[in-house]
């Protein structure tokens, strides 16, 4: 079976960010200071290995810095393993970080012709969808105004909409949905979906365990860096809730 996604024994180590001591401070605790130095790392992820096949939505939940973050930028590629191998065999639509890629003095049409080419279209198949766009985005005359002038909502609605209607193979979602009014998160868990049945392989990372039950085909929980379970969505999530009281 061809996957979308592999990953295969991943590990990431960071480095620990401490502030430099002081000279007294540093003379004083010269042993302690040597001994955490020798030391001076932590492993975000320990031994990662799933796949995910085509048109599955695959969720992440854990605790905040658990590694969920750290996970969907390795598949992205903006950072690297320390150890393993990350195969990905589609073209990816990130959604992890509102506005990413935005010019502020430009308006959200502007914006959007400009992340629709970045995202693989063309500039007249962008213009083509600029209308869809803006409907579904739903922010009124503030298409035409500059980015910087949005609330934190409109910023969601124009990327959500933008990522929606560039033809997506891969999507990979860092907690875009829990943001904005109630009714915009269901529209977009209802868009969500009909990519999904659609075809469209999605990574979904979420503390909206709800979000994930009715999204996700299979869940990964991860706990520490390290994957504590993995498998069908609702199992997984009760699990974690059992372990999180």
């Amino acid at each position: 079976m061809s996957y979308i996604v592999e990953v295969r024994d991943v590990w990431k180590k960071f480095p620990f960010k401490r502030e430099r001591p002081g000279f007294k401070e540093f003379i004083v605790n010269l042993p302690k200071f040597v001994k955490r130095n020798q030391n001076s790392h932590f492993w975000a992820l320990k031994e990662i290995n799933f796949n995910v096949k085509q048109g599955e939505c695959l969720g992440v939940i854990g605790k905040n810095g658990g590694g969920k973050s750290t996970l969907l930028s390795l598949i992205l590629g903006t950072i690297y393993p320390t150890k393993g191998d990350i195969r990905v065999s589609q073209k990816m639509t990130p959604l992890l970080e509102l506005g990413a890629g935005f010019h502020p003095d430009l308006t959200g049409r502007e914006n959007a012709l400009i992340n629709g080419v970045l995202l693989g279209l063309t500039r007249e198949e962008v213009a083509e969808r600029l209308q869809a766009i803006e409907a579904f985005a739903e922010i009124g005359e503030f298409m035409d105004m500059p980015i910087r002038t949005y609330s934190t909502g409109m910023y969601l609605r124009i990327a959500f909409s933008i990522a929606i209607h560039t033809d997506p193979k891969l999507l990979l979602i860092d907690e875009i949905l829990s943001v904005g009014d109630e009714g915009f998160q269901k529209k977009s868990r209802e868009a969500l979906i009909r990519l999904i049945k659609g075809g469209v392989t999605t990574l979904l990372v979420s503390h909206n365990l709800s979000v994930i039950k009715e999204i996700c085909n299979r869940v990964i929980w991860l706990d520490e860096g390290e994957i504590k379970a993995e498998g069908e969505s609702s199992k997984v999530v009760e699990e974690y809730l059992k372990h999180s009281l």
